[in-house]
């Protein structure tokens, strides 16, 4: 069944930037209106830095939540997510497209790992090669060969959207138009430009990079949002015997001093990200 999936998925390609009629503040639409993958912020969420990583994860957030180059990434139900906002709407991603940086990120940072990262160590990115097979490996084999000292700067944030909780979450046709207008920084990672791209010249889905159709993702019978509100600080969940302590999350303001996020120009008000890997594998 797994296989099955996952080599449908490969077919249907990259839906990013979907636009749906619904609130995206009440069901966070995936494909069909309604369809929901149960995530519903109240706020702009807490963003800390992971270590090492290009990337941010949301420590309280009771989801595996993260954001890198520019998009919000989320993994859940054996699927991954991307938006431009913080609440979505939220568009399906195939294994193939996920970037690398965000497959690399350790399991420690996942607030609600599934049940097969048990045992997986904790300061290693999940087993994504063992986990979707030898058709995933021919495509992404190197995945996790990288030189931690050539890790790109962090993304700033987008803050502004701080501004727009609740029910002043701005609707889906509204929000590459605000993007545009309030966050300048252009993505390197070329999943997230084209999906820049396509969402700034037309607000239209962005088009699979392996040259699939854009497909909807089909309504579960009984799909309905479960909201996820923000949780009290606390360590990442780690397996008894195999992992070890996790770093303290930072702040936004307070991220590496080694370097700063660069982009071609944002906001004053927008959070520096900085610092690159220390170590090579």
């Amino acid at each position: 069944m797994r296989q099955a999936l996952s080599n449908g998925l490969m077919t249907l390609g990259l839906l990013l930037g979907s636009v749906t009629s619904a609130p995206a503040q009440v069901s966070i639409g995936i494909g069909l209106p309604g369809v929901s993958i149960g995530i519903n912020l109240p706020v702009y969420p807490e963003l800390v830095p992971v270590p090492g990583y290009p990337v941010y994860y949301a420590p309280r957030v009771s989801s595996n939540y993260f954001f890198y180059d520019g998009l919000y990434w989320v993994y859940q139900s054996d699927n991954w997510y991307a938006s431009s906002w913080y609440n979505g709407p939220w568009g399906l991603v195939v294994p193939e497209a996920v970037p690398l940086y965000v497959l690399r990120v350790p399991v420690r940072y996942y607030r609600r790992p599934p049940p097969y990262f048990h045992g997986w160590q904790a300061d290693a990115p999940p087993r994504w090669g063992d986990h979707w097979g030898n058709e995933w490996k021919q495509h992404r084999g190197d995945w996790d060969h990288w030189d931690r000292h050539s890790a790109p700067p962090r993304a700033p944030l987008p803050a502004y959207q701080r501004q727009y909780p609740g029910n002043r979450y701005p609707p889906a046709e509204q929000q590459p138009v605000l993007q545009g207008q309030k966050y300048k920084y252009q993505p390197r990672d070329p999943v997230v430009q084209q999906h820049y791209q396509t969402q700034r010249i037309s607000g239209a889905p962005a088009p699979s990079p392996r040259g699939g159709s854009t497909a909807q993702r089909p309504e579960p019978a009984h799909s309905s949002a479960t909201q996820h509100e923000q949780q009290a600080p606390r360590p990442p969940a780690q397996d008894k015997g195999s992992q070890s302590k996790g770093p303290a999350p930072q702040s936004e303001q307070g991220q590496d001093k080694g370097s700063q996020g660069k982009g071609s120009g944002h906001d004053s008000s927008q959070g520096q990200g900085g610092g690159k890997g220390e170590h090579k594998n």
